[in-house]
């Protein structure tokens, strides 16, 4: 079984941290190809990075995704997402869209998150998937995920402060969203008296599980004419 990791944030440093993690938890389940965007943010953190990382994975779905029986969006937020299952003939599973719904099965939920900008944008993408009934509270920290990733350990103590701070507005779970947070709920468990979901973990559970169900019709895709892209994504985009 092969899965295609797509991180359209454009450090090759989160790709590394969040490609060891989910090999660890996929083990000899499956073969993992990893990849960074090829331009856009160091790590996305507004709407217009939000919207250029959508455009930077579906290039790397175009350079990178023949053979690969499902695609990993390692990006809390799902930048493209919809698009990429309109061009992919296999799964493609989201990192947040996973997170979300898992936590979601538990009751109400909560989510912490790096960059404060993410707040509105997060709850119109959960409004997206039909769960704010479910979302109890959004609570973001001003270290972006990129800064958590190069200093984990100076951001526990903001990112428990927050995980307290979602279960006080109700939750009963809450996500730790983002790919520069991968691993840190294992870490954060022991101070934060609700379950913790590590949304990288969530992710990979949901594209091990999407790469092995039954196959189901793929989204259609109207052919379309392009310039100024590469070979590889004009011509998907021009495929019947």
């Amino acid at each position: 079984m092969r899965i295609l990791l797509i991180n359209p944030n454009t450090s090759q440093a989160v790709t590394d941290l969040v490609a060891d993690h989910v090999r660890r938890q996929i083990g000899d389940r499956a073969d993992l190809r990893a990849v960074t965007g090829r331009f856009g943010a160091r790590y996305i953190a507004s709407r217009a990075a939000a919207a250029i990382a959508g455009h930077a994975a579906l290039d790397a779905l175009a350079e990178h995704g023949d053979s690969c029986d499902a695609v990993y969006l390692a990006c809390f937020g799902d930048p493209g997402l919809s698009a990429l299952r309109e061009l992919s003939p296999v799964p493609v599973v989201g990192m947040a869209e996973a997170a979300c719904r898992e936590a979601a099965a538990t009751g109400a939920f909560g989510i912490v998150t790096g960059g404060t900008a993410w707040d509105p944008m997060l709850r119109e993408f959960v409004g997206t998937l039909g769960l704010s009934d479910r979302l109890a509270a959004i609570t973001t920290v001003a270290p972006t995920g990129g800064d958590i990733a190069q200093d984990p350990n100076r951001a526990l103590g903001i990112l428990s402060q927050a995980c307290a701070k979602c279960q006080a507005a109700g939750a009963n779970t809450v996500i730790l969203g983002g790919a520069g947070l991968a691993g840190l709920a294992r870490r954060l468990a022991w101070q934060v008296p609700c379950p913790l979901i590590c949304s990288v973990e969530a992710g990979t559970r949901a594209v091990l599980a999407a790469a092995t169900a039954p196959a189901v019709p793929a989204m259609r895709h109207v052919p379309m004419d392009s310039i100024g892209l590469t070979t590889a994504l004009a011509r998907r985009l021009a495929a019947l």
